[in-house]
């Protein structure tokens, strides 16, 4: 009897470990594919969904507030570390409410890598700025590819 459960417990674990190993592999496959350019839906700009419009305009504002200090060269390593931190937060908020079709997702990860990467940069590098640079773009592109009718492009 022993045996049998200690067997099935053993099973279970590798399983589990297997299941593990195919969703951190698809995990960095969906990375990897970031690499992609973005891309028009059939010449037309890929819908969107209400969070999608919160989340980057949540994503825009933060930055906007900062844009005069960054660009001036005034922004401070904490008030970087700071912004990240909101960057993230936003990051996570899209991830977890924005549902959008499988090509219309795949096409804003594509985008959402570049806001990832200038959110790193603005935590772990030692040019912050670039890392703010990197989201600007981001968010300079974001209307070219998503239909967002409500969005109101940073003017600096």
């Amino acid at each position: 009897m022993k045996n049998t459960i200690l067997s099935l417990t053993f099973a279970s674990y590798i399983s589990a470990m297997s299941t593990s190993v195919v969703i951190a592999e698809e995990h960095k496959h969906q990375h990897e594919s970031h690499t992609a350019e973005l891309a028009l839906n059939q010449g037309k700009k890929w819908s969107i969904d209400e969070s999608l419009h919160a989340g980057m305009s949540r994503i825009q504002n933060d930055l906007k507030e900062s844009l005069d200090s960054i660009h001036y060269d005034r922004f401070t390593a904490p008030e970087y570390a700071q912004l990240a931190e909101k960057m993230e937060s936003h990051l996570g908020f899209l991830f977890k409410n924005c549902k959008l079709k499988p090509d219309a997702d795949a096409q804003l990860h594509i985008l959402l890598s570049e806001v990832i990467q200038g959110t790193d940069l603005m935590k772990n590098s030692d040019n912050k700025k670039q890392g703010a640079i990197l989201i600007f773009k981001a968010l300079k592109k974001y209307p070219d590819y998503f239909a967002d009718p409500e969005w109101k492009a940073i003017n600096h």
